[in-house]
């Protein structure tokens, strides 16, 4: 599965995405975003403040609790402001 990174997160993770291979306890957007935080300082450095993100899965912003079964690409969206 592809995970991507958007905004300012991508810029200090130096990366747009991730190819992921989650293991079978991840269930759960949240349970991924725990487990990439926990394989990746970078990641869990940017997001010390998880509530502040949206996350999508195939392209519809989704709640955290959302089933990641089936996913083919989750989105990992910062919070943005305009101008």
């Amino acid at each position: 599965m592809k995970v991507l990174y958007f905004a300012w997160l991508r810029e200090r993770l130096n990366r747009a995405s991730d190819e992921v291979n989650p293991p079978a306890e991840v269930v759960t957007l949240a349970d991924l975003v725990a487990w990439l935080r926990a394989n990746d300082e970078a990641l869990d450095l940017a997001m010390a403040n998880p509530a502040i993100f949206k996350l999508s899965r195939d392209a519809r912003i989704v709640p955290w609790d959302t089933p990641l079964a089936g996913a083919s690409e989750i989105a990992i969206l910062p919070p943005m402001t305009g101008g």
